[in-house]
C-alpha cells in the first residue's frame, strides 16, 4: 500500500509540530489509511491546531456546484475556527494568520487544471510567503497517474480561479510537485516543505495504490469520475449536462435534445481509444435540465493507459455541435468569477477549441497543435518530479 504524506506524518508522531501553533488546509478527504481525519489525529497527538482552512465545497463537501460560496464557522466537535477559502473573497485574511507558526496542506487533487484545490493551495502558499510562515504539504497520489499530460497550456489572458499557472489541462503532477513548480517558476519564495509519499509510482492509477477513496468533492464520487473529469469538465462551458444531478457525474453526459444512438454512432466514428460509449437516458435531479429526460452516453474506460480524457471531452462537444447545430450553445459568463470571457475558453485555456468547433475544423488538427504544448510541458515539469 502507498503511504501518503499524511500517513507518514502520523507515523512520525507529528514531532516537527510539537509546541507550535498550526493551521490546516484540509477537507473530508484528508484522511489516514485508517480513515481517521488528519485534524482529529493532530488534536489527539497534542498538537495545537488553531484552525482549519477549507477549499471549495467546504470541509465536509457540503456545497455542490461552482460559485456556491460558504462562510466560516466553528468546527462541530473540535471547537476551533473553520475559515472559508471559497467565500466572497477567496483569500487568506491577515487576522486568520496572526498567531500561526506553520500551515499544513493536505488536499486530494484530481490531476486536472480546472480543479480548484491546487489554486486554493497557491493562495495559501503566497500568504505564507508574504508573512514568513512555514508551509508543509502532505503529498497524495495523482489519481489519474503521473505520466500522461494532455491538452493545451493555459494562456496568460485566460487565467482564472480554474487556472492560475500555465500548465496543460491534464498535468500529471502530484499536488506537492505542482506547488513546488509554481513556487519556483513564479518566484513566490515560500518556505515550502513537501512530505513525500512512499511506494507511489508515476504509472499508478488510484485503484493500484491500495488507499481508501473518499470523494474529494461532491461530484467526484469515484476514481473513475476523476479519470474522465479532465475532459468532461469542458461540458461546463456548454449547454450539455456533464451529469451533475446523477450518481455518475462527469461519466454521464447528455441533453434533452440528444438522441443517444445518433450521438453514439457519431462518437464511435471518431476513433477514440481506451474507452467505450454506452447510450442511455437519464433525468438529473438538479443543475442543468433538472427533472427533464436527457439522452446521452456514459463513458466506460476500458484501458486507462490509452484513454485520452481531454480529447474525449472535446470530441463529445464537437459531435453534439455538428449533430445539433440549432440546439447546441456555448455557456455564457459568468463562470468561476470571470464575467467577460467565455467559460469554455477559461476551462481549456484559450479560444482555439471554441473556434475550431464553430468553424467545423477537423479535431485532429487541433490535437496536433496540442502535442506541441504537451511536449513543452513535459520538459518544463521534469526537474520538479519527486517520484
Amino acid at each position: 500500500m502507498v503511504e501518503t504524506g499524511c500517513d507518514r506524518l502520523i507515523d512520525k508522531g507529528f514531532s516537527r509540530f510539537k509546541g507550535r501553533r498550526v493551521g490546516l488546509v484540509s477537507n473530508q478527504a484528508s484522511i489516514s489509511r485508517n480513515l481517521d481525519f488528519l485534524a482529529d489525529s493532530m488534536i489527539s497527538a497534542g498538537i495545537e491546531l488553531c484552525c482549519i482552512f477549507g477549499p471549495q465545497h467546504g470541509i465536509f463537501a457540503e456545497t455542490q456546484a461552482n460559485m456556491v460560496e460558504w462562510e466560516g464557522y466553528r468546527h462541530p466537535w473540535l471547537g476551533i475556527p473553520v475559515y472559508s477559502l471559497y467565500g466572497k473573497e477567496r483569500t487568506v485574511k491577515d487576522e486568520w494568520l496572526s498567531d500561526i507558526d506553520a500551515i499544513v496542506i493536505d488536499l486530494q487533487d484530481v490531476g486536472a487544471r480546472p480543479y480548484t484545490y491546487l489554486w486554493t493551495s497557491v493562495i495559501v502558499m503566497k500568504a505564507c510567503a508574504e508573512r514568513g510562515i512555514e508551509l508543509y504539504v502532505l503529498d497524495r497520489p495523482n489519481p489519474i497517474g503521473g505520466i500522461d499530460v494532455e491538452g493545451p497550456i493555459l494562456r496568460e489572458e485566460f487565467k482564472s480561479f480554474v487556472g492560475l499557472f500555465p500548465m496543460t489541462m491534464r498535468h500529471g503532477l502530484t499536488i506537492g510537485e505542482a506547488l513546488k513548480m509554481i513556487d519556483e517558476t513564479e518566484r513566490i519564495g515560500s518556505n515550502i516543505d513537501v512530505l513525500k509519499m512512499r511506494g507511489w509510482e508515476r504509472s499508478m492509477y488510484f485503484a493500484e495504490t491500495g488507499l481508501p477513496w473518499v470523494p474529494p468533492s461532491p461530484n467526484i464520487p469515484t476514481p473513475e469520475s476523476a479519470l474522465v473529469y479532465p475532459g468532461t469538465v469542458l461540458l461546463e462551458g456548454t449547454n450539455i449536462s456533464e451529469g451533475r444531478g446523477t450518481t455518475r457525474p462527469f461519466e454521464i453526459v447528455g441533453a434533452p435534445w440528444i438522441e443517444p444512438q445518433r450521438l453514439l454512432e457519431e462518437l464511435d466514428s471518431r476513433g477514440l481509444e481506451g474507452m467505450h460509449f454506452r447510450p442511455l437516458h437519464f433525468i438529473p435531479t438538479w443543475d442543468k435540465y433538472s427533472g427533464k429526460l436527457c439522452g446521452g452516453v456514459q463513458i466506460h474506460v476500458t484501458d486507462a493507459a490509452k484513454f485520452k480524457p481531454v480529447r474525449c471531452g472535446a470530441e463529445i462537444i464537437a459531435a453534439a455541435a455538428r449533430l445539433y447545430p440549432d440546439e447546441f450553445r456555448w455557456k455564457e459568463p459568468p463562470y468561476e468569477y470571470e464575467w467577460k470571457i467565455s467559460p469554455i475558453d477559461i476551462l481549456i485555456g484559450n479560444s482555439e477549441l471554441r473556434n475550431a468547433i464553430d468553424s467545423g475544423t477537423n479535431m485532429q488538427t487541433l490535437f496536433d497543435d496540442w502535442q506541441k504544448d504537451e511536449e513543452s510541458f513535459r520538459v518544463q515539469r521534469e526537474r520538479f518530479l519527486l517520484y
